[in-house]
């Protein structure tokens, strides 16, 4: 059976359009069940407005399958229902809400034992937020936050997670741990996932293929070897992000 056949996730042609120009132009991919992708390259190359466009967030051209059924045509709500769930850049929490509170807007469509039972889950790979539920969530860290952005796309039962940046703006120390906790998900409930990235390094710690960026296109295909290989990363930064040679980082509060 072809790749694309056995997807969870196939695109073909994806093409996004911000008043006359493109910003997308013809992306393809695809993601196997139980493994976790990422869409990699520099600020600007487009990946948040491809993954917001997989989402239902962006109008867009071309095809999205989602489990071998086309939902290229349904909204952003119908393709949560169908298990495709966003996590935003920025993290997007209620910062007036409680932890508790930010956590239930995750499962607003499933019955209390269902949550409870996905709530447990989710404070056992976050305990960082389990001993802060009635605190409002704008109160929390940015790592924090992060983990409990993360935690309400798991208590929707995600079939897929679109990941947005999950680094952004979080110190080194916060985001290895916070891929720490993710690479734990993946390994305990074969988290099926799509990632959007700056930074080769922090990908290459959990995906195990990537897709690389510019002004727009694909530009090249990384494997879990490449991935993980210095030389084979910074052979994929000279290559594909042209005279840039330093390691591709994300940078403090800066979008994709």
């Amino acid at each position: 059976m072809s790749d694309a056949a056995s997807s969870l996730l196939q695109v073909d042609g994806l093409t996004v359009r911000y008043g006359a120009g493109p910003v997308v132009h013809g992306v393809a991919l695809s993601v196997q069940s139980g493994t976790v992708a990422a869409l990699l390259g520099a600020n600007g190359a487009g990946k948040s407005s491809t993954l917001r466009a997989i989402a239902g967030l962006e109008p867009a051209a071309g095809r999205v399958l989602f489990d071998g059924r086309d939902v290229s045509r349904l909204s952003a709500a119908q393709r949560f229902r169908c298990g495709l769930v966003y996590v935003p850049e920025g993290r997007a929490i209620v910062s007036d809400l409680s932890v508790a509170e930010n956590l239930t807007l995750g499962s607003y469509f499933v019955d209390a034992a269902t949550r409870a039972r996905r709530r447990d889950m989710v404070l056992e790979f976050f305990p960082e937020i389990a001993n802060r539920l009635r605190s409002p969530a704008g109160l929390l860290s940015g790592g924090e936050q992060q983990m409990l952005a993360i935690g309400r796309g798991l208590m929707s039962g995600p079939r897929l997670l679109l990941l947005d940046e999950p680094s952004l703006g979080l110190a080194p120390l916060l985001v290895a741990r916070v891929y720490e906790r993710l690479a734990l998900i993946q390994k305990e409930q074969a988290l099926s996932a799509l990632l959007v990235e700056q930074s080769f390094h922090t990908a290459a710690k959990l995906a195990a293929k990537a897709w690389v960026m510019r002004q727009g296109r694909i530009v090249g295909e990384l494997d879990a070897v490449a991935l993980r290989s210095r030389e084979g990363r910074q052979q994929a930064i000279d290559a594909y992000l042209g005279a840039r040679q330093e390691p591709v980082v994300p940078a403090q509060g800066e979008a994709a």
